[in-house]
């Protein structure tokens, strides 16, 4: 598995600390981001998942706790949009570059906006997917939001 990928070049271009985790990706997983926290050996709510969606017909990202579900209401209100509705996975995958199970909110193909669960702000460290399926990047919230841009919003189900 290699340890540079489209995200973790992305993060240090922007100069971001981050570290950088490898567990054994479960292909059958019920939930990705669960999996991934318990092989961790994390609290759910500090392993975010990143969801890719559509909202008013474009393209958003969205980045969660593993253990939540996203309100599409509220997500189409955060993005200032009238409607919201998750991405199909192949679209997802040619819109960011990655393959479900491995999208990085970091290093996509092109810039899309992005949202970030306001609730993971608190904590002082968080993981999200680093570019491939099994490999987490652990750093600050606020470097995510930073550097993503990211509007912080409620956004959960």
């Amino acid at each position: 598995m290699s340890k540079v990928t489209p995200a973790t070049r992305a993060l240090t271009a922007a100069g971001v600390a981050f570290a950088v985790h490898t567990y054994d990706y479960d292909p059958d997983a019920d939930s990705i981001g669960l999996q991934a926290a318990s092989a961790l050996g994390e609290d759910p709510a500090r392993v975010l998942k990143t969801l890719m969606a559509l909202v008013d017909g474009k393209p958003l990202c969205v980045i969660v706790p593993s253990d939540q579900e996203v309100s599409m209401k509220k997500l189409a209100a955060a993005a200032g949009g009238k409607s919201a509705q998750m991405m199909k996975p192949p679209e997802a995958e040619r819109v960011t570059g990655f393959k479900v199970g491995g999208i990085s909110p970091f290093g996509q193909r092109k810039h899309v906006r992005t949202v970030i669960e306001q609730s993971a702000l608190a904590h002082d460290l968080v993981y999200l997917n680093g570019g491939q399926r099994g490999l987490q990047v652990r750093l600050k919230p606020s470097d995510v939001r930073d550097v993503l841009k990211a509007v912080a919003a409620d956004v959960l189900a």
